[in-house]
């Protein structure tokens, strides 16, 4: 409602301030003119902050269907993809939608991000997370370049120690058969992934 509000204001604005424009000069002293260019000025500066406004409030709308769709973990919204991709289609799939994959920050966002893709994708599969190492190895970055601070890397006794992949495994995956834990796959592989949208 607040939305067609804002368009309504907007259309009136810019029918005033064509219809002045098309109205045909006059001879009146410099005085008014000065008066009538700082008038249409104002009106002007209006139209363009109404116009940003609309900008935000579509942005914010976006980003509502996206949390409506997905889950809010702090201040971020995921929002699950279970088509299968590799790790570099699900990454541009993410950032055409103004996204990045999803990069967990503490052990609460991991494990509720863990609990949404067992609900949503399903509970054994595995998700692209937004870390790798390809520029070098053993350097895990996220989507971004920045190195990770939260890790939560399968140590387990049972299974080798991850990452563990060496150059033929730069991406990582949550696992949700395996509690939330991380592992190192080959980017070329098929997976869902977990589209992560920073709440502003």
């Amino acid at each position: 409602m607040e939305l067609k509000a804002v368009c309504v204001l907007l259309g009136v604005l810019l029918l005033v301030s064509w219809s002045r424009q098309q109205t045909p000069a006059k001879k009146k002293p410099a005085k008014k003119d000065t008066a009538k260019d700082a008038a249409i000025e104002g009106l002007q500066k209006q139209v363009n902050d109404i116009v940003h406004e609309l900008n935000i409030l579509k942005e914010q709308q976006a980003l509502q269907t996206v949390c409506l769709k997905g889950i809010k973990i702090h201040n971020k919204c995921f929002l699950a993809d279970t088509v299968r991709k590799r790790y570099h289609a699900a990454s541009e799939d993410c950032h055409a939608m103004g996204g990045v994959l999803g990069t967990p920050t503490s052990s609460e966002e991991n494990d509720q991000l863990r609990d949404y893709v067992r609900q949503s994708i399903g509970p054994d599969e595995q998700v692209w997370l937004g870390v790798n190492d390809m520029a070098t190895e053993g350097a895990w970055v996220d989507q971004n370049g920045f190195s990770i601070t939260f890790k939560n890397w399968d140590t387990s006794n049972n299974r080798s120690p991850q990452p563990d992949g060496g150059k033929a495994h730069n991406c990582g995956v949550l696992s949700g058969a395996s509690r939330g834990k991380w592992f190192d796959e080959n980017c070329r592989e098929e997976k869902p992934s977990v589209c992560q949208f920073n709440i502003v």
